[in-house]
């Protein structure tokens, strides 16, 4: 998987300053494009072609999806997901946002019951094929608090999106670089079949923003990492001891019929998974 650089606090605070102060050059690169393009193309915010071009790279909308956006003032993305799903669309921000056509919306903190139970209530008892967000905080200045911040936002869209996403639904934040990134990105990782960091053209080139992608998410009853014991009672087609954990079919390497041993989950996918053996226990006592 590729590796991100974090970026240093000075690097982080001119960003900061330099958004605080507006202090956007109105010349020839590329922030001035993506402004004046949006304007053009009727878009609300710079923002929306960072969606257009995460989606070009990573195929996280399609066709007929549904999709909540939370954090959605105000509607730039929105107005993408529609355009590229046609589905239901979904903005839900403790702001108001401005009607768009075709698009639903609605006030509410993503950290309420309420808030989540209006959500799949809108979308469907099945959940959302997509949750994205590109909230973030209000910027204080301070590079350890707002990446704090960032990272509590991104934490909240996560359980959100755990809650209201369809299995193998895909999942799109935003958060700012720095010291918690990593342990961030595990928890992605813990609940989607892929995971990945990507930075848009359309970001600026001074911000510390960077997008987490998770894709197919995981709604297995086990976690990468788990540890059970089993009896393994017959082999799967490729040799391996296949299991069930909870209705769910783990492979099991390595092994006879009739072990009883201690397993370690390997890798999860969204209809099975792997483990390996940490311990031999013994024969398991045959059926009559």
């Amino acid at each position: 998987m590729t590796k991100f650089e974090i970026i240093d606090k000075t690097t982080f605070a001119q960003s900061i300053s330099a958004f605080s102060a507006g202090k956007v050059t109105m010349a020839r690169d590329r922030r001035d494009y993506y402004y004046h393009q949006a304007k053009e193309e009727g878009y609300r915010s710079r923002a929306s072609f960072k969606l257009k071009q995460i989606n070009e790279r990573h195929h996280i909308i399609n066709r007929r999806d549904s999709i909540v956006d939370l954090g959605a003032a105000p509607g730039g993305w929105l107005q993408v997901a529609k355009e590229l799903s046609g589905g239901k669309v979904l903005g839900v921000d403790l702001q108001r946002i401005e009607p768009i056509e075709g698009v639903e919306t609605f006030q509410g903190n993503i950290n309420a019951d309420s808030t989540i139970k209006k959500i799949i209530q809108t979308v469907g008892a099945k959940g959302a094929d997509v949750v994205l967000c590109d909230a973030a905080p209000n910027l204080s200045g301070n590079w350890s608090y707002d990446h704090a911040r960032s990272i509590e936002l991104a934490t909240s869209a996560l359980e959100c999106a755990k809650k209201i996403l369809k299995p193998k639904g895909n999942f799109v934040v935003k958060v700012f670089q720095g010291d918690m990134f990593n342990d961030y990105m595990q928890k992605v990782r813990d609940n989607f079949v892929r995971t990945m960091a990507y930075s848009p053209k359309a970001s600026r080139s001074q911000s510390a923003e960077i997008y987490v992608i998770g894709k197919k998410f995981l709604t297995a009853p086990l976690r990468k990492g788990d540890k059970f014991v089993v009896d393994i009672e017959k082999l799967g087609s490729s040799g391996d001891g296949a299991v069930l954990i909870e209705g769910f079919v783990v492979f099991v390497k390595e092994v006879e019929v009739g072990e009883k041993v201690r397993i370690k989950i390997t890798d999860v996918k969204p209809n099975f998974a792997f483990a390996d053996v940490t311990e031999r226990l013994g024969k398991t006592e045959k059926l009559e």
